[in-house]
């Protein structure tokens, strides 16, 4: 292979769609990543040189927008967007970790009934509730292990660690190690420096 064609970015599922921005060297494996990509934003998903998206499912709403940036490795994650998520140089991002900006539906029990109500067959122009969006931010170098969740309106500071199966409700502080479910700070072990 041409050093240009390894530069080129790479798709299973043939041309990337409209609104889709990616740099040189960017791989994304699996033909489903973008089935529920319908921002209709120029720059509704950017991912930076040298990235990978491997079997990564991308859901992004009319009004989302996500951006990856350089160097980063996601793995059969799951990012629901219909706000914003960003997410940094040098991420590392494990298997089965889901990321979303929103809950996708109302948490009161009256708004649910009407949400479910607007969107079954009876509904016919019943506008759905508002849900509240919150952006997510991740920093660059962070690292997120299997598993993990990240929920709407986190800032993840650079350099942060979250272990996997982690709950992350609240912001984490750049360079902070958390985990459980909800994440909190984790102590250093033995030889480990945070």
């Amino acid at each position: 292979m041409s050093e240009s064609a390894a530069n080129q970015p790479v798709w299973d599922g043939g041309s990337l769609p409209a609104g889709v921005v990616v740099g040189r060297g960017v791989v994304i494996r699996g033909t489903a990543a973008l089935r529920r990509f319908r921002s209709q934003h120029a720059d509704g998903l950017t991912v930076g040189e040298s990235s990978t998206l491997d079997g990564v499912q991308l859901s992004v709403g009319p009004q989302g927008r996500i951006s990856i940036g350089r160097f980063c490795c996601l793995t059969n994650a799951i990012l629901m967007c219909d706000e914003q998520i960003k997410i940094g140089d040098y991420v590392l991002i494990g298997w089965n970790v889901v990321i979303a900006d929103t809950d996708f539906h109302p948490l009161a029990p009256a708004q649910r009934v009407a949400d479910a109500l607007a969107c079954s067959p009876i509904g016919k122009d019943r506008p759905r509730p508002s849900v509240e969006c919150r952006p997510v931010h991740i920093g660059s170098n962070v690292y997120i292990g299997p598993n993990a969740t990240i929920l709407k309106g986190v800032r993840i500071g650079d350099g942060a660690w979250i272990e996997p199966g982690s709950v992350v409700t609240r912001d984490v502080a750049a360079g902070a190690h958390v985990g459980g479910n909800p994440a909190k700070p984790v102590a250093p072990q033995d030889g480990e420096t945070v």
